[in-house]
């Protein structure tokens, strides 16, 4: 089993990757970490809460609450893409509360106790990530591969036109994780990786919805809000780089290309904020950019995790 955390801004495509941590038998989720990204913080969190109970883990992985704002700028919501990440389902009342644990200090720790281990799958701005790498200087070296979700190898953003996402919430961040010293970090772009290979049309949401487990109809549900916003803008479905990212980190076999890059993000720019630039011809890579994936296996991968039943106490939320 490969020990892993996710750090995620859970909204919509980000429960999925929590699922793919949590339901594959071949991941061995140490913690989920919180970064302020794509929804209002509280909302991240309650959505990774109802994550958990959905698949049956409730009290099995902690959950610790991190950065609520990024470095120097000020936070950047994603909500006119999510909603509210979930569809407007709303967690039953439990027990179950975030570590008192900061995510920082959970990330540094764990770490430590995996050192050459710990796989970490970043999925969200990379606040969290940089506030480590200042905290304890020796902290990169102690992990075996940093996944992240984030940038563009063309150029083209989602956010701006020059900037992915993640990226541009905190550039800053960025900057300093790509300057780390992270033995082995591997990039899941949003173009032209994601627009080509991570896209899940109508027909494929429709092959999920006839599955009609809890699962299926929480992801029908949640990625609703994404579906249409990406349909609006010109995307033939909705995009699910997270939930790659993370059975990337699990199974590397789904990459058919990647390429070693020099991979640095403009924090001055006045237009180009979070823009990545991914230098081919350095003899000193910092990153391998995944290039292509096998995405029909990508899908039915989804597909099969999400056929199953795994939780029956929050069926009755997701019956309708």
């Amino acid at each position: 089993m490969i020990p892993l955390v996710i750090d995620t801004d859970t909204a919509a495509d980000d429960c999925f990757a929590l699922l793919v941590g949590l339901l594959d038998p071949r991941a061995d989720l140490r913690a989920i970490t919180m970064v302020a990204g794509n929804v209002g913080f509280e909302q991240q969190v309650h959505n990774a809460f109802l994550t958990l109970g959905l698949a049956g883990r409730l009290g099995d992985v902690p959950v610790h609450l991190g950065a609520r704002t990024p470095l120097l700028r000020e936070w950047r919501s994603a909500s006119e893409v999510h909603g509210d990440g979930v569809g407007g389902l709303r967690r039953p009342s439990d027990e179950h509360e975030p570590s008192a644990e900061h995510a920082v200090d959970a990330l540094i720790r764990l770490a430590e106790e995996q050192a050459g281990e710990l796989t970490i799958v970043a999925i969200g701005p990379l606040t969290n990530l940089a506030l480590a790498v200042r905290k304890e200087p020796g902290f990169a070296s102690l992990v075996k591969e940093l996944v992240v979700m984030g940038g563009s190898i063309n150029g083209r953003g989602n956010i701006t036109p020059a900037a992915e996402y993640n990226i541009y919430v905190d550039p800053e961040a960025a900057d300093i994780v790509l300057r780390a010293g992270f033995p082995r970090v591997t990039i899941v772009s949003w173009d032209p990786l994601t627009l080509r290979d991570a896209v899940f049309t109508a027909a494929h949401v429709e092959q999920i919805q006839e599955l009609d487990t809890s699962l299926s109809r929480f992801f029908v549900r949640a990625n609703q809000a994404t579906f249409d916003f990406d349909v609006r803008v010109g995307i033939s479905g909705s995009t699910h780089p997270d939930s790659l990212s993370v059975l990337l980190a699990i199974d590397r076999s789904l990459a058919l290309e990647e390429r070693p890059y020099r991979m640095a993000v403009e924090t001055r720019g006045e237009l180009t904020r979070g823009a990545t630039v991914f230098d081919w011809r350095s003899d000193e890579p910092n990153v391998t950019a995944i290039e292509r994936i096998d995405s029909p296996r990508f899908f039915e991968y989804v597909r099969r995790l999400l056929s199953q039943e795994v939780a029956d106490g929050y069926l009755e939320l997701l019956a309708g």
